[in-house]
């Protein structure tokens, strides 16, 4: 049985219900946006926040591609700072601010250390990173320091101390990308929004004077096509969004083309305590950070360009290496590939070359509006940081090209759904923040719900109930990969956990057997691409619900 509070956020959070509200054809969107990650779900939830009716479309999960694949920070921007890009690191600052008050269960501070092997590296990063704290004024988390090299061994005991000098403290963000992304669909939602996941676009609707008039759709799992009409139509596909203005124009030259960065996941010995290390300068010319997260170790990134988009692009042995090799030069334990738990892979956006000579360079993290002479809204450009930033932008220019009645933005102080208040959590339900309470509940009222899906994590059946029943997980995928994370953790254990979320998913959602088949097989399959030795699951038989609740 539900309680009635289950009850009623399932209502909010249905996709089911979602689908009944596309039935009315004659219906007209005043938003419809297409892209599901950060960008896309920012702008959502301001949309609908303003009062407009809003719909977003995702061909897959939310957060399915770069928007889960992120190095897990909330900042600045350091680098960017040494760039000169003034005018961005302040936006990013006040905005990595009010995710930590709008978002407390899922954004912390977190410190930093850069280690240093050489006095004028010491003095150097430790004046630009006070200019940093300066910047970001009442937003400041804590005070940046210059330490000594006791203290640096100290906040990172794992550190090499050959020619160590002393290191520099400094605090950023840290937050779960696609926890985030889940919740801000929610709280889109709440605002009278209506999300929908595995709801592909197929083709831009147009009227008679060549206006983008809405968007054909088709929902993947019901297989229904719609036609659905809105006012304005906006682009926020990230590395896709050359896929939508082909659908506006053919003949359209791309606009972006993607870069890889990969992250290698391990063991917390390998970077003991809560301290992150910052590598300020790789051989590439990139920062390199390991990070603590979730109790494990999460070490990258790179930055790879390719000529083709992926919704799962997968890393090359080279940055696998890479990545390993830096970090060996920082760690008294060299990382091996042996140490790897989980290695992923996600997409950033170029600028794609308009000729053969001209060079290929990231766009600009500051995002980037273009309205097409259709009236097509493409939003690109960015990062997880700014996503609120960016969708204020994009709700604003597209009321005026719209030609909406104006409304201002009230997302600035707008809690995210979870943020409610929270007492006495335990560690392992506190990235839920306020809707622990509902998973407390499942399992008092069904005590089997308390099982442990794996011996080396503390996730629990009941947070398979939750996912399928109000954050609309539609696939193991879903529940492994971007509700609980141990996908991105530890892929080896993920896998061992499927039999068990399979059958909880088929009882929750009323699949057949054929279906709890393939998605055991799918995710194994999934799952290998994230480990670098193949591992095989030993499982005769997808185990009955009622064996594992």
């Amino acid at each position: 049985m539900h309680s009635k509070v289950e009850e009623v956020s399932q209502k909010i959070f249905s996709r089911e219900q979602f689908i009944e509200r596309l039935a009315n054809t004659h219906s007209v969107w005043d938003f419809i946006i297409v892209g599901g990650g950060a960008t896309g779900l920012g702008v959502a939830l301001d949309a609908a926040s303003r009062g407009y009716k809003t719909l977003l479309l995702e061909q897959a999960d939310f957060a399915k591609g770069t928007s889960s694949r992120s190095t897990k920070l909330v900042h600045g921007g350091v680098r960017y700072l040494g760039q000169g890009d003034i005018k961005l690191v302040y936006e990013a600052l006040y905005e990595r601010g009010l995710l930590l008050q709008n978002a407390p269960h899922l954004v912390s501070v977190q410190p930093f250390v850069i280690p240093n092997y050489s006095w004028w590296n010491k003095m150097f990063y430790g004046v630009g990173l006070t200019i940093y704290d300066w910047m970001a004024g009442k937003y400041r988390f804590q005070k940046t320091s210059l330490i000594g090299k006791t203290a640096v061994q100290q906040r990172l005991p794992n550190i090499k101390t050959n020619g160590l000098k002393g290191g520099v403290v400094y605090y950023d963000g840290q937050f779960d990308d696609a926890r985030l992304a889940v919740n801000i669909a929610q709280t889109c939602a709440e605002q009278g929004g209506v999300v929908l996941n595995y709801m592909k676009v197929s083709g831009l609707l147009k009227d008679q004077n060549g206006k983008i008039a809405g968007v054909k759709a088709r929902d993947l799992e019901g297989g229904f096509e719609y036609d659905l009409k809105a006012k304005v139509v906006i682009n926020a596909t990230g590395v896709f969004v050359n896929d939508i203005l082909k659908m506006d124009v053919a003949e359209q030259k791309p606009l972006v083309r993607p870069s890889q960065g990969v992250h290698v996941v391990l063991d917390s010995s390998f970077l003991r305590g809560n301290n992150a290390l910052m590598i300020p300068k790789t051989p590439d010319g990139r920062v390199l950070f390991a990070v603590p997260w979730h109790d494990h170790v999460l070490v990258g990134t790179t930055d790879t360009p390719l000529h083709t988009n992926s919704l799962e692009p997968t890393a090359l042995e080279a940055e696998i290496d890479f990545i390993l090799q830096t970090a060996g030069y920082y760690l008294e334990r060299k990382p091996t590939r042996k140490d790897v738990l989980s290695v992923f892979a996600g997409l950033r956006p170029l600028a794609a070359p308009t000729s053969e000579k001209d060079s290929t360079k990231e766009i600009s993290r500051s995002h980037k509006l273009i309205v097409a002479p259709s009236g097509l809204v493409t939003i690109t450009g960015g990062k997880w940081t700014t996503y609120r930033k960016m969708a204020e932008d994009t709700v604003d220019k597209s009321i005026k090209v719209a030609g909406l009645a104006a409304k201002a933005c009230v997302t600035a102080a707008m809690p995210i759904h979870g943020a409610g208040k929270t007492t006495n959590l335990p560690q392992e339900l506190a990235f839920y923040g306020s809707d622990a309470a509902g998973i407390q509940l499942l399992q008092a009222q069904q005590p089997a719900l308390r099982t442990s899906l794996h011996p080396d994590f503390p996730h629990t059946l009941a947070e398979v109930v939750w996912a399928v029943r109000h954050e609309m997980a539609r696939t193991v995928e879903d529940v492994l990969a971007r509700r609980l994370r141990v996908l991105f953790l530890d892929a080896k254990s993920a896998i061992e956990m499927a039999p068990k979320v399979v059958a909880i998913m088929a009882a929750e959602l009323g699949r057949s057997e054929a279906w709890r088949e393939e998605q055991l097989s799918d995710f194994v399959k999934l799952a290998n691409q994230y480990l670098l030795e193949p591992y095989m699951l030993k499982v005769q038989n997808v185990p009955d619900a009622n064996q594992v609740a």
